[in-house]
Protein backbone atom coordinates (compact mmCIF):
# COMPACT_ATOMS: atom_id res chain seq x y z
CA UNK A 1 0.00 0.00 0.00
CA UNK A 2 2.92 2.30 0.93
CA UNK A 3 4.66 1.71 -2.57
CA UNK A 4 1.31 2.40 -4.66
CA UNK A 5 0.03 5.52 -2.45
CA UNK A 6 3.64 7.02 -2.96
CA UNK A 7 3.26 6.45 -7.09
CA UNK A 8 -0.02 7.83 -7.10
CA UNK A 9 1.11 11.15 -4.91
CA UNK A 10 4.40 11.13 -7.25
CA UNK A 11 2.39 10.78 -10.89
CA UNK A 12 -0.03 13.95 -9.06
CA UNK A 13 2.96 15.85 -8.44
CA UNK A 14 4.73 15.38 -11.85
CA UNK A 15 1.57 16.71 -13.45
CA UNK A 16 1.00 19.90 -11.33
CA UNK A 17 4.76 20.99 -10.17
CA UNK A 18 5.08 24.78 -10.68
CA UNK A 19 4.18 27.79 -8.42
CA UNK A 20 0.35 27.84 -7.80
CA UNK A 21 -1.08 27.82 -4.54
CA UNK A 22 -4.46 25.27 -4.35
CA UNK A 23 -6.82 25.09 -1.99
CA UNK A 24 -9.98 23.82 -2.67
CA UNK A 25 -13.19 26.04 -3.10
CA UNK A 26 -16.68 26.97 -3.86
CA UNK A 27 -18.80 27.19 -6.69
CA UNK A 28 -17.83 30.05 -8.85
CA UNK A 29 -18.91 33.57 -8.48
CA UNK A 30 -18.03 37.38 -9.63
CA UNK A 31 -15.41 38.66 -7.89
CA UNK A 32 -16.72 41.59 -5.62
CA UNK A 33 -14.06 43.99 -4.46
CA UNK A 34 -14.56 45.19 -0.77
CA UNK A 35 -13.21 47.49 1.56
CA UNK A 36 -9.51 47.57 2.12
CA UNK A 37 -9.03 45.96 5.19
CA UNK A 38 -5.82 47.48 7.66
CA UNK A 39 -3.07 46.27 8.62
CA UNK A 40 -3.74 43.57 11.70
CA UNK A 41 -2.63 44.77 14.90
CA UNK A 42 0.99 44.47 16.01
CA UNK A 43 1.91 45.21 12.33
CA UNK A 44 4.05 48.21 10.86
CA UNK A 45 4.14 50.31 7.88
CA UNK A 46 7.64 49.23 7.48
CA UNK A 47 6.89 46.04 8.03
CA UNK A 48 4.04 45.95 5.33
CA UNK A 49 6.31 47.48 2.84
CA UNK A 50 9.08 44.50 3.67
CA UNK A 51 6.06 42.04 3.03
CA UNK A 52 5.15 43.89 -0.27
CA UNK A 53 8.91 43.67 -1.21
CA UNK A 54 8.99 39.70 -0.43
CA UNK A 55 5.44 39.15 -2.08
CA UNK A 56 7.19 40.36 -5.23
CA UNK A 57 10.36 38.48 -5.18
CA UNK A 58 7.97 35.85 -4.40
CA UNK A 59 6.59 35.84 -7.94
CA UNK A 60 3.21 35.49 -6.07
CA UNK A 61 0.84 37.76 -8.28
CA UNK A 62 1.30 36.25 -11.67
CA UNK A 63 -0.01 32.93 -10.08
CA UNK A 64 -2.61 34.04 -8.03
CA UNK A 65 -3.98 36.93 -10.67
CA UNK A 66 -6.94 35.39 -13.31
CA UNK A 67 -6.53 36.89 -16.51
CA UNK A 68 -8.73 40.27 -16.54
CA UNK A 69 -9.00 39.77 -12.42
CA UNK A 70 -8.20 41.23 -9.51
CA UNK A 71 -4.58 40.95 -8.03
CA UNK A 72 -4.09 38.27 -6.21
CA UNK A 73 -7.77 36.95 -6.25
CA UNK A 74 -6.61 33.48 -7.87
CA UNK A 75 -9.07 31.74 -9.75
CA UNK A 76 -5.55 30.93 -12.82
CA UNK A 77 -6.24 27.73 -14.14
CA UNK A 78 -3.52 25.23 -14.74
CA UNK A 79 -3.98 22.36 -17.15
CA UNK A 80 -2.66 18.76 -16.46
CA UNK A 81 -2.79 15.75 -17.39
CA UNK A 82 -4.82 14.79 -14.71
CA UNK A 83 -7.56 17.23 -14.69
CA UNK A 84 -7.47 20.99 -13.67
CA UNK A 85 -6.20 23.19 -10.77
CA UNK A 86 -6.94 26.41 -9.69
CA UNK A 87 -5.04 29.24 -8.05
CA UNK A 88 -6.04 30.68 -4.31
CA UNK A 89 -7.56 33.26 -3.55
CA UNK A 90 -4.90 35.39 -0.97
CA UNK A 91 -6.89 38.32 -0.66
CA UNK A 92 -8.08 39.10 3.32
CA UNK A 93 -11.27 38.37 2.30
CA UNK A 94 -12.53 36.25 5.11
CA UNK A 95 -14.79 33.56 3.45
CA UNK A 96 -12.93 33.02 0.37
CA UNK A 97 -9.06 34.33 0.77
CA UNK A 98 -7.09 33.88 3.87
CA UNK A 99 -8.44 36.78 5.67
CA UNK A 100 -9.00 34.48 9.46
CA UNK A 101 -5.43 33.45 8.67
CA UNK A 102 -2.98 34.05 11.64
CA UNK A 103 0.89 34.26 11.70
CA UNK A 104 1.46 30.65 12.19
CA UNK A 105 -0.83 29.36 9.89
CA UNK A 106 0.31 31.42 7.06
CA UNK A 107 3.60 29.90 8.08
CA UNK A 108 2.82 26.51 7.93
CA UNK A 109 1.42 26.70 4.68
CA UNK A 110 4.81 27.63 3.84
CA UNK A 111 6.97 25.37 5.62
CA UNK A 112 4.59 22.24 5.42
CA UNK A 113 2.38 22.46 2.98
CA UNK A 114 -0.36 22.49 5.14
CA UNK A 115 -3.81 25.07 4.92
CA UNK A 116 -5.17 26.61 7.85
CA UNK A 117 -7.94 23.56 8.39
CA UNK A 118 -5.61 21.38 7.85
CA UNK A 119 -5.45 20.11 4.15
CA UNK A 120 -2.23 19.33 2.12
CA UNK A 121 -1.71 21.56 -0.23
CA UNK A 122 0.20 20.16 -3.98
CA UNK A 123 3.07 20.65 -4.19
CA UNK A 124 2.16 22.82 -6.97
CA UNK A 125 2.54 25.42 -3.81
CA UNK A 126 6.20 24.69 -3.87
CA UNK A 127 6.55 24.68 -0.20
CA UNK A 128 9.54 22.48 -0.53
CA UNK A 129 10.98 25.83 -1.55
CA UNK A 130 9.40 27.86 0.59
CA UNK A 131 9.81 26.08 3.64
CA UNK A 132 13.15 28.08 3.84
CA UNK A 133 12.03 30.75 4.70
CA UNK A 134 12.44 32.80 7.82
CA UNK A 135 9.77 33.44 10.35
CA UNK A 136 10.36 37.71 10.40
CA UNK A 137 10.07 37.25 6.27
CA UNK A 138 6.31 34.72 6.87
CA UNK A 139 5.05 37.49 8.92
CA UNK A 140 6.50 40.92 6.75
CA UNK A 141 4.10 38.81 3.78
CA UNK A 142 1.49 38.24 5.86
CA UNK A 143 0.88 41.72 6.83
CA UNK A 144 1.34 42.65 3.57
CA UNK A 145 -1.63 40.42 1.82
CA UNK A 146 -3.75 41.79 5.04
CA UNK A 147 -3.24 45.07 4.15
CA UNK A 148 -4.49 44.67 0.47
CA UNK A 149 -8.06 45.28 -0.83
CA UNK A 150 -10.08 42.15 -0.27
CA UNK A 151 -11.83 40.36 -2.71
CA UNK A 152 -14.84 38.07 -2.55
CA UNK A 153 -13.93 35.15 -5.02
CA UNK A 154 -15.21 32.21 -5.68
CA UNK A 155 -14.63 29.70 -8.47
CA UNK A 156 -14.81 26.23 -9.41
CA UNK A 157 -13.12 23.34 -7.26
CA UNK A 158 -10.37 21.91 -9.24
CA UNK A 159 -11.51 19.17 -11.31
CA UNK A 160 -8.89 16.21 -10.65
CA UNK A 161 -10.51 12.54 -10.58
CA UNK A 162 -9.92 9.86 -8.45
CA UNK A 163 -7.23 9.24 -6.71
CA UNK A 164 -5.86 12.11 -7.63
CA UNK A 165 -8.10 14.75 -5.33
CA UNK A 166 -6.87 12.58 -2.30
CA UNK A 167 -4.69 15.06 -0.52
CA UNK A 168 -3.99 13.05 1.98
CA UNK A 169 -1.50 11.32 -0.09
CA UNK A 170 0.50 13.48 -0.01
CA UNK A 171 1.99 12.73 3.24
CA UNK A 172 4.21 10.07 1.52
CA UNK A 173 5.64 12.88 -1.02
CA UNK A 174 6.61 14.84 1.99
CA UNK A 175 8.20 11.90 3.86
CA UNK A 176 10.42 11.83 0.76
CA UNK A 177 11.10 15.55 -0.30
CA UNK A 178 10.32 17.73 1.82
CA UNK A 179 12.88 18.73 3.94
CA UNK A 180 11.69 21.24 6.27
CA UNK A 181 13.72 24.37 7.98
CA UNK A 182 14.89 27.72 7.24
CA UNK A 183 17.91 28.49 5.11
CA UNK A 184 20.85 27.80 6.97
CA UNK A 185 23.63 30.05 5.97
CA UNK A 186 26.78 28.48 4.70
CA UNK A 187 29.74 29.94 7.08
CA UNK A 188 32.49 29.04 4.33
CA UNK A 189 30.64 31.74 1.77
CA UNK A 190 30.42 35.49 1.51
CA UNK A 191 27.09 37.38 3.01
CA UNK A 192 26.22 38.35 -0.31
CA UNK A 193 26.20 34.93 -1.28
CA UNK A 194 24.13 33.78 1.46
CA UNK A 195 21.69 36.37 0.60
CA UNK A 196 21.70 35.54 -3.30
CA UNK A 197 21.03 31.81 -2.08
CA UNK A 198 18.27 32.28 0.24
CA UNK A 199 16.69 34.45 -2.87
CA UNK A 200 17.34 31.40 -5.74
CA UNK A 201 16.75 29.03 -3.53
CA UNK A 202 13.51 29.82 -1.11
CA UNK A 203 11.60 33.06 -2.20
CA UNK A 204 12.49 32.93 -6.06
CA UNK A 205 12.31 28.97 -5.88
CA UNK A 206 13.98 29.08 -9.22
CA UNK A 207 15.18 25.24 -9.11
CA UNK A 208 11.25 24.28 -9.30
CA UNK A 209 11.47 24.98 -13.00
CA UNK A 210 14.97 25.17 -14.12
CA UNK A 211 15.59 21.63 -12.58
CA UNK A 212 14.97 17.89 -14.20
CA UNK A 213 12.72 16.48 -11.93
CA UNK A 214 12.54 12.37 -11.01
CA UNK A 215 9.13 10.18 -11.87
CA UNK A 216 7.87 11.25 -8.42
CA UNK A 217 8.22 14.96 -9.83
CA UNK A 218 10.75 15.72 -6.87
CA UNK A 219 13.72 17.76 -8.62
CA UNK A 220 17.03 16.13 -9.00
CA UNK A 221 19.56 18.40 -7.20
CA UNK A 222 22.58 16.35 -8.48
CA UNK A 223 20.97 18.04 -11.87
CA UNK A 224 20.52 21.58 -9.94
CA UNK A 225 19.81 24.31 -12.34
CA UNK A 226 20.74 22.34 -15.51
CA UNK A 227 17.67 22.88 -17.34
CA UNK A 228 13.95 21.10 -16.75
CA UNK A 229 10.88 20.27 -18.52
CA UNK A 230 7.32 22.07 -17.44
CA UNK A 231 4.43 21.84 -19.28
CA UNK A 232 4.66 22.91 -22.68
CA UNK A 233 8.04 24.84 -21.79
CA UNK A 234 11.44 24.08 -21.45
CA UNK A 235 13.40 26.48 -18.88
CA UNK A 236 16.50 26.34 -20.03
CA UNK A 237 20.00 26.05 -17.97
CA UNK A 238 21.06 29.04 -16.06
CA UNK A 239 24.86 27.34 -14.42
CA UNK A 240 28.16 28.33 -16.00
CA UNK A 241 27.95 26.39 -19.08
CA UNK A 242 28.97 29.02 -21.60
CA UNK A 243 27.38 27.18 -24.39
CA UNK A 244 23.50 25.91 -22.79
CA UNK A 245 23.86 28.65 -19.91
CA UNK A 246 25.11 31.86 -18.68
CA UNK A 247 28.47 31.21 -19.03
CA UNK A 248 29.04 33.57 -21.58
CA UNK A 249 27.13 36.62 -20.17
CA UNK A 250 29.04 39.19 -18.29
CA UNK A 251 27.28 40.65 -14.98
CA UNK A 252 26.46 43.87 -16.90
CA UNK A 253 24.58 41.01 -19.09
CA UNK A 254 22.44 39.43 -16.66
CA UNK A 255 21.68 42.15 -14.24
CA UNK A 256 19.77 43.63 -17.33
CA UNK A 257 17.96 40.78 -18.71
CA UNK A 258 16.87 40.30 -14.32
CA UNK A 259 16.27 44.16 -14.71
CA UNK A 260 14.23 45.10 -17.86
CA UNK A 261 13.81 41.54 -19.62
CA UNK A 262 16.10 41.86 -22.59
CA UNK A 263 19.87 42.23 -23.39
CA UNK A 264 22.46 41.92 -25.83
CA UNK A 265 21.97 37.56 -25.82
CA UNK A 266 17.97 37.37 -25.39
CA UNK A 267 15.12 38.51 -24.62
CA UNK A 268 12.47 36.84 -21.90
CA UNK A 269 8.94 35.64 -22.79
CA UNK A 270 6.82 33.49 -22.27
CA UNK A 271 6.90 32.38 -18.37
CA UNK A 272 10.28 34.04 -17.63
CA UNK A 273 8.53 37.64 -19.11
CA UNK A 274 6.44 37.12 -16.24
CA UNK A 275 9.24 36.28 -13.84
CA UNK A 276 11.02 39.55 -14.82
CA UNK A 277 8.01 41.62 -15.09
CA UNK A 278 6.53 40.71 -11.30
CA UNK A 279 9.83 39.77 -9.61
CA UNK A 280 13.25 40.51 -10.67
CA UNK A 281 12.32 43.81 -11.59
CA UNK A 282 10.76 44.57 -8.89
CA UNK A 283 13.91 43.30 -7.19
CA UNK A 284 16.67 46.65 -5.39
CA UNK A 285 20.62 46.62 -6.67
CA UNK A 286 21.58 44.82 -4.05
CA UNK A 287 19.50 42.00 -3.97
CA UNK A 288 19.89 41.91 -7.71
CA UNK A 289 24.10 41.66 -7.30
CA UNK A 290 23.28 38.98 -4.61
CA UNK A 291 21.57 36.83 -6.94
CA UNK A 292 23.84 37.42 -9.89
CA UNK A 293 26.88 36.46 -7.49
CA UNK A 294 25.11 33.16 -6.43
CA UNK A 295 24.25 32.49 -10.04
CA UNK A 296 28.07 33.00 -10.81
CA UNK A 297 28.78 30.03 -8.40
CA UNK A 298 27.09 27.34 -9.65
CA UNK A 299 29.05 24.52 -11.58
CA UNK A 300 29.22 24.53 -15.18
CA UNK A 301 26.76 21.70 -16.19
CA UNK A 302 28.77 19.06 -18.58
CA UNK A 303 28.76 19.17 -21.81
CA UNK A 304 26.79 16.54 -23.78
CA UNK A 305 27.37 14.22 -26.95
CA UNK A 306 25.51 15.71 -29.82
CA UNK A 307 24.62 13.86 -33.18
CA UNK A 308 25.44 15.38 -36.30
CA UNK A 309 22.22 16.71 -37.91
CA UNK A 310 21.49 15.69 -41.65
CA UNK A 311 22.62 18.42 -44.30
CA UNK A 312 19.69 18.08 -46.04
CA UNK A 313 17.04 18.36 -43.31
CA UNK A 314 19.93 21.70 -42.61
CA UNK A 315 19.62 22.57 -46.50
CA UNK A 316 15.69 22.49 -45.56
CA UNK A 317 15.88 24.53 -42.77
CA UNK A 318 17.80 27.15 -44.11
CA UNK A 319 15.48 27.68 -46.94
CA UNK A 320 12.31 28.16 -44.90
CA UNK A 321 14.77 30.75 -42.42
CA UNK A 322 15.78 32.55 -45.76
CA UNK A 323 11.90 32.80 -46.40
CA UNK A 324 10.57 33.28 -42.91
CA UNK A 325 12.85 34.41 -39.93
CA UNK A 326 15.99 36.32 -41.82
CA UNK A 327 14.38 39.67 -41.81
CA UNK A 328 13.98 40.00 -37.90
CA UNK A 329 16.98 37.68 -37.07
CA UNK A 330 19.09 37.89 -40.17
CA UNK A 331 20.64 35.83 -42.34
CA UNK A 332 24.10 35.98 -40.19
CA UNK A 333 22.11 35.18 -36.73
CA UNK A 334 23.00 38.31 -35.55
CA UNK A 335 19.33 39.89 -35.36
CA UNK A 336 18.97 43.18 -33.70
CA UNK A 337 20.68 43.29 -30.17
CA UNK A 338 17.53 44.17 -27.95
CA UNK A 339 15.42 44.54 -30.43
CA UNK A 340 15.19 40.84 -32.28
CA UNK A 341 17.33 38.98 -30.47
CA UNK A 342 20.81 37.05 -32.13
CA UNK A 343 20.41 33.31 -32.76
CA UNK A 344 23.99 33.04 -32.97
CA UNK A 345 25.60 30.96 -29.95
CA UNK A 346 22.13 31.37 -28.22
CA UNK A 347 22.05 29.12 -25.40
CA UNK A 348 18.33 29.22 -25.40
CA UNK A 349 18.73 27.11 -28.90
CA UNK A 350 21.61 24.75 -27.24
CA UNK A 351 19.30 23.29 -24.74
CA UNK A 352 19.28 19.86 -24.89
CA UNK A 353 15.38 19.89 -25.39
CA UNK A 354 14.22 21.51 -27.71
CA UNK A 355 10.49 22.09 -26.42
CA UNK A 356 10.80 26.43 -25.54
CA UNK A 357 12.06 26.61 -29.63
CA UNK A 358 9.38 24.61 -30.86
CA UNK A 359 6.54 26.86 -28.96
CA UNK A 360 8.24 30.18 -29.85
CA UNK A 361 8.02 28.98 -33.87
CA UNK A 362 4.47 27.25 -33.60
CA UNK A 363 2.45 29.70 -30.83
CA UNK A 364 5.18 32.69 -31.36
CA UNK A 365 5.83 34.94 -28.21
CA UNK A 366 5.98 38.42 -26.63
CA UNK A 367 8.17 39.95 -24.66
CA UNK A 368 6.34 40.89 -21.41
CA UNK A 369 6.92 44.71 -20.67
CA UNK A 370 8.48 45.94 -17.79
CA UNK A 371 9.19 49.37 -16.42
CA UNK A 372 12.41 49.93 -18.06
CA UNK A 373 11.59 48.33 -21.47
CA UNK A 374 7.84 49.06 -21.88
CA UNK A 375 7.44 47.88 -25.46
CA UNK A 376 5.90 44.63 -25.94
CA UNK A 377 7.86 43.38 -28.85
CA UNK A 378 6.57 40.44 -30.21
CA UNK A 379 6.87 37.03 -33.24
CA UNK A 380 4.28 36.01 -34.84
CA UNK A 381 2.56 31.86 -34.90
CA UNK A 382 3.45 29.82 -37.71
CA UNK A 383 1.59 26.75 -36.52
CA UNK A 384 -1.03 27.65 -39.33
CA UNK A 385 1.42 27.92 -42.11
CA UNK A 386 4.57 25.77 -41.44
CA UNK A 387 3.78 21.56 -41.08
CA UNK A 388 5.96 19.33 -38.56
CA UNK A 389 8.77 18.41 -41.03
CA UNK A 390 9.32 22.24 -41.71
CA UNK A 391 9.38 23.54 -38.46
CA UNK A 392 11.91 20.15 -37.13
CA UNK A 393 13.98 21.58 -40.09
CA UNK A 394 14.16 24.75 -39.49
CA UNK A 395 14.57 24.34 -35.45
CA UNK A 396 17.40 21.95 -36.33
CA UNK A 397 18.68 24.73 -38.38
CA UNK A 398 19.16 27.43 -36.11
CA UNK A 399 20.06 24.70 -33.28
CA UNK A 400 22.94 24.30 -35.73
CA UNK A 401 24.39 27.45 -37.16
CA UNK A 402 26.48 30.41 -36.37
CA UNK A 403 28.11 27.96 -34.34
CA UNK A 404 25.51 26.45 -32.48
CA UNK A 405 25.38 22.84 -31.59
CA UNK A 406 22.58 20.95 -30.35
CA UNK A 407 20.33 17.59 -31.22
CA UNK A 408 18.10 17.55 -33.90
CA UNK A 409 14.93 18.16 -33.92
CA UNK A 410 12.27 15.44 -35.48
CA UNK A 411 9.05 15.96 -36.52
CA UNK A 412 7.44 13.50 -33.80
CA UNK A 413 8.66 16.51 -31.29
CA UNK A 414 5.97 18.84 -33.05
CA UNK A 415 3.50 16.97 -33.40
CA UNK A 416 3.13 16.19 -29.73
CA UNK A 417 4.04 19.59 -28.91
CA UNK A 418 1.41 21.05 -31.54
CA UNK A 419 -1.37 18.88 -30.06
CA UNK A 420 -0.48 20.33 -26.64
CA UNK A 421 -0.83 24.21 -27.49
CA UNK A 422 -3.80 26.15 -27.90
CA UNK A 423 -4.61 27.71 -31.09
CA UNK A 424 -2.68 30.89 -30.84
CA UNK A 425 -5.95 33.59 -30.50
CA UNK A 426 -5.61 35.96 -34.08
CA UNK A 427 -4.05 33.71 -36.32
CA UNK A 428 -4.97 33.24 -39.52
CA UNK A 429 -6.46 29.82 -40.56
CA UNK A 430 -4.82 27.36 -43.57
CA UNK A 431 -5.32 29.30 -46.86
CA UNK A 432 -7.16 27.22 -49.37
CA UNK A 433 -4.98 27.87 -52.50
CA UNK A 434 -7.00 25.95 -54.88
CA UNK A 435 -8.27 27.12 -58.06
CA UNK A 436 -11.65 27.65 -56.83
CA UNK A 437 -10.26 30.62 -55.15
CA UNK A 438 -8.06 31.23 -52.00
CA UNK A 439 -6.09 33.67 -50.96
CA UNK A 440 -2.64 34.06 -53.20
CA UNK A 441 -0.90 35.81 -50.27
CA UNK A 442 -0.90 33.63 -48.07
CA UNK A 443 0.95 30.73 -49.52
CA UNK A 444 2.06 32.63 -52.72
CA UNK A 445 3.45 31.10 -55.69
CA UNK A 446 6.91 31.14 -57.64
CA UNK A 447 5.05 33.81 -59.93
CA UNK A 448 4.52 36.32 -56.82
CA UNK A 449 7.31 35.06 -54.60
CA UNK A 450 9.58 36.33 -57.99
CA UNK A 451 8.51 40.07 -57.65
CA UNK A 452 10.53 41.98 -55.68
CA UNK A 453 9.20 42.95 -52.55
CA UNK A 454 7.82 39.42 -51.45
CA UNK A 455 10.75 38.11 -50.07
CA UNK A 456 11.24 38.34 -46.30
CA UNK A 457 14.84 38.56 -46.43
CA UNK A 458 14.98 41.16 -49.99
CA UNK A 459 12.85 43.83 -48.72
CA UNK A 460 12.27 45.03 -52.17
CA UNK A 461 15.40 44.16 -53.79
CA UNK A 462 15.56 42.92 -57.13
CA UNK A 463 16.67 39.45 -56.07
CA UNK A 464 13.91 38.99 -54.01
CA UNK A 465 12.70 35.33 -54.19
CA UNK A 466 15.72 33.87 -55.85
CA UNK A 467 16.53 31.79 -53.50
CA UNK A 468 12.92 31.06 -52.26
CA UNK A 469 11.98 29.64 -55.23
CA UNK A 470 15.10 27.21 -55.71
CA UNK A 471 14.48 23.84 -55.61
CA UNK A 472 17.54 22.55 -55.88
CA UNK A 473 18.12 23.49 -52.29
CA UNK A 474 15.64 20.58 -51.04
CA UNK A 475 16.57 17.48 -52.24
CA UNK A 476 13.82 14.64 -53.48
CA UNK A 477 13.57 12.85 -50.54
CA UNK A 478 12.37 16.18 -48.61
CA UNK A 479 9.43 16.83 -50.80
CA UNK A 480 6.84 15.76 -49.16
CA UNK A 481 6.24 18.80 -47.24
CA UNK A 482 6.84 20.99 -50.71
CA UNK A 483 3.83 22.70 -51.51
CA UNK A 484 3.31 22.39 -55.74
CA UNK A 485 3.20 25.15 -58.33
CA UNK A 486 -0.67 24.85 -59.11
CA UNK A 487 -1.19 25.07 -55.27
CA UNK A 488 0.56 28.00 -55.11
CA UNK A 489 2.98 26.34 -52.33
CA UNK A 490 6.74 27.55 -52.76
CA UNK A 491 8.58 24.66 -53.32
CA UNK A 492 11.85 24.99 -50.87
CA UNK A 493 9.52 25.46 -47.93
CA UNK A 494 6.44 24.21 -48.84
CA UNK A 495 4.38 27.34 -48.22
CA UNK A 496 5.91 31.15 -48.93
CA UNK A 497 6.58 33.34 -46.57
CA UNK A 498 3.91 34.34 -44.23
CA UNK A 499 2.08 36.97 -45.60
CA UNK A 500 3.43 38.93 -49.19
CA UNK A 501 6.69 40.21 -48.16
CA UNK A 502 6.26 39.80 -44.43
CA UNK A 503 8.65 39.44 -42.14
CA UNK A 504 9.36 36.95 -39.11
CA UNK A 505 8.15 38.86 -36.44
CA UNK A 506 8.44 42.52 -36.93
CA UNK A 507 10.43 45.25 -39.88
CA UNK A 508 8.70 46.58 -42.61
CA UNK A 509 8.71 45.38 -46.31
CA UNK A 510 9.50 47.74 -49.35
CA UNK A 511 6.01 47.70 -50.98
CA UNK A 512 5.54 43.98 -49.77
CA UNK A 513 2.98 44.04 -46.94
CA UNK A 514 2.31 43.01 -43.69
CA UNK A 515 3.73 40.26 -41.26
CA UNK A 516 1.79 37.06 -40.15
CA UNK A 517 -0.52 36.20 -43.44
CA UNK A 518 -3.17 39.13 -42.69
CA UNK A 519 -1.83 42.41 -44.02
CA UNK A 520 -2.88 44.87 -47.11
CA UNK A 521 -0.32 44.22 -49.93
CA UNK A 522 1.88 46.95 -50.25
CA UNK A 523 1.44 48.51 -46.95
CA UNK A 524 5.21 48.25 -46.53
CA UNK A 525 4.55 48.06 -42.79
CA UNK A 526 4.30 45.27 -40.30
CA UNK A 527 1.85 43.38 -38.06
CA UNK A 528 3.91 42.78 -35.12
CA UNK A 529 6.22 45.16 -33.17
CA UNK A 530 9.32 42.41 -33.52
CA UNK A 531 10.63 39.01 -32.63
CA UNK A 532 11.07 38.19 -29.10
CA UNK A 533 13.50 34.58 -29.34
CA UNK A 534 15.39 33.31 -26.73
CA UNK A 535 15.07 33.12 -22.94
CA UNK A 536 11.50 31.74 -23.10
CA UNK A 537 11.84 29.57 -19.95
CA UNK A 538 10.45 30.09 -16.59
CA UNK A 539 8.68 30.15 -13.52
CA UNK A 540 5.06 29.22 -14.70
CA UNK A 541 2.64 26.49 -16.11
CA UNK A 542 0.66 28.43 -18.83
CA UNK A 543 1.05 29.06 -22.29
CA UNK A 544 2.45 32.37 -23.09
CA UNK A 545 3.08 35.02 -21.59
CA UNK A 546 1.97 37.61 -19.72
CA UNK A 547 -1.44 37.00 -18.94
CA UNK A 548 -3.95 39.54 -20.27
CA UNK A 549 -5.61 41.81 -18.28
CA UNK A 550 -2.94 41.27 -15.23
CA UNK A 551 -1.56 44.65 -14.22
CA UNK A 552 1.96 45.96 -14.97
CA UNK A 553 3.94 45.70 -11.77
CA UNK A 554 3.18 48.48 -9.28
CA UNK A 555 2.33 49.65 -6.06
CA UNK A 556 -0.23 47.50 -4.34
Amino acid sequence: MRTSSILIVGGLAAAVVATTLVFAQPKSAPQQPAPSVQPPTGTSDVQVQRGKYLVALGDCVACHTQQGGARFAGGRAVQTPFGTIYSANITPDKDTGIGDWTADQFYRALHEGIDDEGHHLYPAFPYNYYTGITREDSDAMLAYMKSIPAVRHDFERNQLPFPFNQRWLLTFWNALFLDKGPYQANPSKSPQWNRGAYLVQTLGHCEACHTAKNFLGAPKHDQAFRGGTFGTWYAPDITGNRRSGIGGWTDDALREFLRQGTNVHSAASGEMGEVVAFSTSQMNDDDLQAVITYLRGLPASPEPEVKQPDQAVMKQGEAIFQDTCSACHRMDGQGVPRFFPPLQQDANLQQSDPTSVLHFILAGTRKVPTDRAATPLAMPAYDWKLGDQQIAAVATFVRNSWGNRASPVTAEQVDKLRKQLPRPQGTPAQADTSAAGGNPLAHPGPETLGRAGTDSRDNGTPNAGRAATNTALIPATHASDAASAAGGGNPATGGGTSGAGSTSGGGSTAGGGSTSGGGTSGSGTSGTSGGAGAGGGGAKQQQGGHPAGVPSPGPG
